[in-house]
């Protein structure tokens, strides 16, 4: 039995230094820098045994490799690559898009909710993208916008009932407010209480990292095969159940009722009385289910919650540290509400041009997830450095390494709003908080005047402070979102 033992602990070292000599081999004869740090498992295998973020992993490799447009990564099964140089992330978000539309993640045909236009690709994700593109446009959100300015002033007022909730965790209390502003506003569903949901609850659930999830999230990055193979879920049947069977609901109500909302429920509606959604070029057909349209609705919902609920963190934060830009900024928003008689209007956020810029910096330092990814769908090669690239490699592209790279934003650790101000010192190629290209956040628009709105009830009423623990500011364990720790704020009320 132990000379049995022995042999399989020797085989599988014997595989695992092949395939990392292999992955080397291979990356190296391209002409390509190689992460040698983990030749066989690389990136994926640290974030599976390591306590950081996928990020924080691939900023190491960003600077280790400062001057190479691309990093080789080493991988079990598919082979990895790290790209660095933003006209090569042009290259593949937008340029040569078609090589590269795959999100390169992988999940089971029966996983109702990951149905989504996040996860898809190819002409379904093409069908689906187009029938939603349309819900967040300017005059939509015009109309919604009265619906999330009550749930933040909503926000203001629990606040004021529950002082205790000052200075308690400052992130939960944002993410209650995001949750009822998106449930209302997108689908139209109300709570007794902002913080009274059963929606934020499903999605803290969700949202949660756990060892079960990050090792999801590492089988379906290191090979697809393997996650379906082992009929793997990323959301679970309650969660499923939960999510579609009140998009059915939301669904059967609003059909018996013909008041207009102009929110995401009512365009699913005219989905289905349109009957099958058609992709002219491929002639795909796709019929608008509810399981269907109940997947893209817990998209937007998960989307629309922890993503901006970290960005109103991450601005107080910053707020709290800098009193002088909180004291410009008292000063900026009290004269709009002024201006506009105390009663806040689309065209009123819209006219805080320095609360833009506050946010924008913010979203630059912290932005909503570290990185992207994609999956290469035909052999192709990268610009800059004449990188081949074959069909099946996953790709990842930094947003939070650019967005601290000196030499695309001087001073990149220095919060500093005034910057999206200065001609020429922000550019497209090295800014991406919501990602870039053919797949560009969706609800990008939707949360900007969410989080901005939020922001200006909450600097009406309130100034801030930030208290940073000992050991200073770091960030939680997360696949891929970008989410501080070790800080909490506290609101103290203003004397208006």
């Amino acid at each position: 039995m132990l000379t049995l033992i022995l042999i399989c602990v020797s085989l599988v070292l014997a595989f695992t230094y092949l395939k990392g000599k292999y992955n080397e081999y291979y990356w190296r004869k391209r002409g390509v820098a190689f992460y040698d740090k983990h030749r066989t498992g690389g990136p994926l295998w640290q974030f599976a045994v390591e306590d950081r973020s996928f990020f924080q992993i691939l900023r190491d490799i960003y600077w280790s490799y400062e001057n190479d447009p691309a990093v080789g990564l080493g991988s079990l099964f598919t082979h990895g690559l790290y790209v660095k140089d933003p006209t090569n992330i042009q290259h593949i978000t937008q340029v040569d898009f078609h090589s590269f539309n795959h999100r390169g993640i992988a999940f089971t045909d029966d996983d109702k909710l990951a149905n989504n236009v996040l996860l898809l690709h190819g002409p379904k994700w093409k069908i689906i993208r187009q029938k939603l593109t349309p819900i967040f446009t300017t005059a939509k959100l015009r109309n919604m916008f009265y619906i999330i300015d009550k749930s933040a002033q909503d926000f203001v007022e629990y606040l004021k009932l529950n002082p205790e909730k000052l200075n308690a965790d400052a992130f939960e209390s944002m993410s209650h407010f995001c949750s009822a502003a998106i449930s209302a506003a997108v689908f139209g569903i109300g709570t007794k209480s902002t913080f009274d949901s059963p929606f934020r609850e499903m999605a803290r659930e969700v949202l949660a990292p756990t060892f079960t999830t990050n090792l999801k999230f590492t089988i379906s990055g290191a090979s697809e095969f393997i996650f379906k193979s082992l009929k793997l879920k990323l959301f679970k049947t309650t969660q499923e159940d939960f999510f579609i069977g009140a998009i059915k609901q939301v669904l059967r109500q609003r059909e018996q009722n013909n008041v207009p909302r102009h929110d995401f429920v009512e365009m699913c509606v005219n989905l289905q009385k349109s009957g099958m959604m058609e992709d002219s070029e491929t002639g795909l057909k796709l019929e608008p289910t509810d399981e269907l349209l109940a997947a893209q609705a817990f998209f937007f919902f998960l989307a629309g919650i922890d993503p901006t609920a970290a960005g109103m963190f991450a601005a107080f934060m910053e707020l709290g540290r800098h009193p002088e830009i909180l004291n410009r900024l008292h000063k900026d928003v009290d004269e709009v509400f002024e201006k506009y008689n105390g009663k806040l209007t689309y065209d009123a956020v819209n006219d805080m041009k320095y609360l833009r810029n506050v946010l924008n910096e913010t979203l630059r330092m912290y932005p909503p997830i570290g990185f992207l990814t994609r999956q290469c769908i035909q052999d192709t090669v990268l610009p800059v450095g004449n990188v081949p690239v074959e069909k099946g490699v996953k790709i990842f592209t930094p947003i939070y390494e650019l967005h601290h790279d000196p030499k695309y934003f001087p001073e990149p650790e220095k919060f500093d709003p005034d910057r999206f101000e200065r001609q020429g010192e922000v550019s497209d190629l090295t800014y991406m908080p919501f990602g870039k290209g053919g797949r560009y956040c969706i609800g990008a628009r939707y949360a900007r005047i969410q989080l901005l709105t939020g922001m200006v009830h909450l600097l009406r009423n309130y100034s801030v402070h930030t208290h940073v623990n000992k050991g200073g500011i770091q960030f939680n364990k997360e696949q891929f979102q970008v989410r501080l720790k070790n800080v909490n704020i506290e609101f103290i009320p203003r004397k208006l």
